[in-house]
């Protein structure tokens, strides 16, 4: 069965695969009883129960465009988040932005110790290639899957490397204090944040096909628009919500000397900017169609959200 079979309003849509991620990450994780004990804990602790899932509903909504299998789709998406969550356990760590609070619980170095969360980090980011590297089992066409999960493999590395998010996180902490120019943030950014959500957005085709030079067109620029959305709804979240809202803690760009769209642009030019990103992710699905209408719910939920 596919995903685009799949006929569910979109909040039932998200809430089914928010659902499957859990399972499946409950699966791909090691277990807390096997050794080390206390780091596998840590790892599940990081992972589990909890976070929105943005990258795994998006891995999930290209599939749908793609007539993804689901059972490639809740692999890959549980790798991206793999990923995702090991670059907040580091972000979070007193070297980096020093949280004390993520996803609405102590953040792992908190609720364990330094040298834990570093290990956490470590350990979920070769999980999640381990889990796309793994064979595939039930699924036809073998020769295709495997090139398809090589390629996989590639954006994901690319994504969170020095070329991607890795690359981004060295040049904000370069910046703090910094005046950059609204280009400069823009490229930070497309590292830091877009690039993962970028690579969600091509594990999902992968996981149905190799796409055409002209669908990687269009979805490259798909997610180009939404990932710089998301950060710059970020920024105006950290000024407009509370803690307990955001899950993690409230006005800590400003008080660290962080440059944001918002200290930039301003409120309302970067609430005029969210919207004209949106706008411009539901332009560059025209050439998919209907197909595309979970993409396109995902540009509204990323740019509409409270969270």
């Amino acid at each position: 069965m596919t995903v685009q079979t799949e006929i569910k309003p979109f909040s039932a849509w998200v809430k089914s695969v928010q659902s499957d991620i859990e399972a499946a990450l409950g699966v791909l994780l090691p277990p807390a009883t096997s050794t080390p004990h206390h780091l596998h804990a840590a790892m599940r602790y990081a992972a589990l129960d909890g976070g929105k899932r943005v990258r795994p509903l998006l891995v999930y909504a290209a599939g749908d465009v793609f007539d993804a299998p689901e059972v490639l789709l809740a692999r890959a998406g549980a790798a991206v988040e793999m990923i995702h969550v090991y670059s907040l356990v580091h972000d979070d760590m007193p070297c980096m932005d020093d949280d004390d609070l993520r996803r609405g619980k102590p953040t792992v170095h908190v609720k364990y110790d330094d040298a834990t969360a570093l290990l956490v980090g470590d350990a979920l980011q070769t999980q999640a290639f381990a889990v796309l590297a793994a064979p595939f089992g039930g699924i036809d066409q073998r020769d295709q899957v495997v090139v398809r999960q090589l390629e996989m493999v590639r954006v994901l590395a690319q994504a969170s490397g020095s070329l991607g998010m890795c690359g981004g996180q060295a040049i904000d902490l370069a910046s703090v204090g910094l005046a950059l120019t609204q280009a400069q943030l823009e490229q930070m950014h497309r590292l830091k944040t877009g690039a993962l959500l970028r690579a969600a957005v091509f594990l999902g085709a992968l996981s149905g096909k190799l796409p055409t030079p002209d669908e990687e067109k269009a979805l490259d620029q798909y997610a180009a628009a939404i990932g710089l959305a998301f950060q710059v709804v970020d920024d105006i979240l950290d000024v407009t919500a509370d803690s307990a809202t955001l899950g993690k803690t409230a006005g800590k760009d400003a008080a660290d000397n962080k440059p944001t769209y918002v200290s930039i642009l301003g409120m309302a030019q970067s609430v005029a900017l969210a919207e004209t990103l949106r706008l411009n992710a539901h332009a560059a699905l025209t050439p998919f169609g209907e197909r595309a209408g979970r993409l396109r719910a995902m540009a509204d939920l990323i740019v509409q959200r409270k969270t």
